[in-house]
């Protein structure tokens, strides 16, 4: 007879590959069932887009058949992303996790990379808003084709919109297309906790900030607002883009907010006539970057028409090429952010000062 407890013994062999536990001690075993020869349980992930699902399948697969009579064994996936215990302590929301997305300069594509990011975390099952922190910039609503709309309120709570499985909110949504945000520093901090403390985002599992370029109000009202699990930062290959990667890294850590990594967008492009690789803005200078500035280097994005007609059209490239080149970059991209966050939040939930990788770690 095979037993429950031959079937525990045999996955606490099998390690979750980013935590460096074993799928026992880390609670990530449910449901498990014997009919026979035939084993079933499921695997609970720290995020629906685990980048090394393929690998914790074979090697749960694995151990299970070593136990002797066991012919076939059926693993059903759960994700349950861990919570970031500091936004709950700071404001009344319903947010596990949240991710800023910056850049040192404009220019550099870094609100693409923010929409494309979210898209693809919610098409692997996670719940995510987007908030638009660009306040004198906010294209969001433009690069998500809901422009036009307006929230409505309930229960003294703004609603988000609502897109491709993202909750919104931006300054577009309030204001017409030609008025200009003259404001100062102080209606913008107004503005970013209105954002966060007047919406009714519900439960979240990512909460994704787009930021403005820069190192400026945005950026440390945020950090005195709410807690950020992480922050990536967008960067172009070339060498004047890359001179302030620095000073946003250097921000992010003078605000003690882990850096979860570096994009290099518009790395490449690829002639889709001919197939030839052209450099148009150098190539690979961001991963030298990151590594020099002892930070993750998250992915490539290739330069593209595509992308710059999706977002012209309100139609992310995620949405209608999932499973294209860009498609796929962008999946493996955010891939890699959610997995440096359920690491974060899993060691602070331990209450340890490690580096996990090269990301630095903040006894919180």
């Amino acid at each position: 007879m095979i037993t429950e407890q031959q079937v525990m013994n045999a996955l606490s062999t099998v390690q979750e590959p980013e935590l460096h536990r074993d799928l026992v001690t880390l609670k990530m075993i449910r449901d498990v069932s014997i009919q026979n020869d035939n084993v079933n349980f499921t695997i609970v992930l720290t995020t629906p887009a685990c980048p090394l699902r393929g690998q914790i399948d074979s090697e749960a697969t694995a151990a299970v058949k070593k136990i002797p009579g066991v012919k076939n064994v059926s693993i059903k996936w759960d994700a349950n992303v861990p919570t970031d215990a500091r936004i709950s302590g700071r404001l009344q929301m319903d947010v596990r996790s949240t991710i800023a997305v910056a850049s040192g300069k404009g220019g550099v594509g870094k609100t693409t990379v923010a929409v494309n990011l979210a898209v693809a975390l919610a098409q692997q099952g996670a719940r995510v808003g987007l908030l638009d922190a660009d306040i004198y910039g906010p294209n969001i609503p433009i690069m998500l084709g809901v422009e036009n709309q307006k929230p409505l309120a309930e229960n003294d709570k703004i609603l988000p919109i609502e897109a491709f499985g993202l909750k919104l909110m931006s300054m577009g949504f309030l204001v017409s297309p030609e008025q200009a945000m003259i404001w100062r520093g102080p209606m913008l901090h107004s503005a970013i906790q209105q954002f966060l403390r007047d919406v009714e985002w519900g439960a979240l599992d990512y909460m994704v900030i787009d930021l403005p370029p820069g190192t400026g109000d945005a950026q440390l009202t945020l950090a005195q607002t709410l807690p950020l699990t992480g922050a990536v930062i967008v960067a172009t290959p070339q060498d004047v883009a890359l001179s302030d990667v620095v000073r946003g890294v250097s921000m992010f850590k003078r605000l003690e907010v882990p850096v979860l990594g570096v994009i290099e967008n518009m790395s490449y492009f690829l002639c889709p006539h001919c197939g030839e690789r052209t450099d148009i803005f150098d190539h690979g200078g961001a991963h030298r970057m990151a590594d020099k500035m002892n930070v993750p280097f998250l992915g490539e994005i290739p330069l593209d028409p595509k992308i710059r007609l999706g977002g012209d059209t309100g139609l992310p490239v995620t949405i209608t090429e999932p499973d294209s080149p860009l498609g796929l970059a962008f999946k493996n991209v955010s891939q890699q952010v959610a997995a440096k966050v359920s690491v974060l939040n899993a060691q602070a939930a331990q209450g340890e000062l490690i580096s996990a990788g090269a990301i630095p770690i903040i006894k919180r």
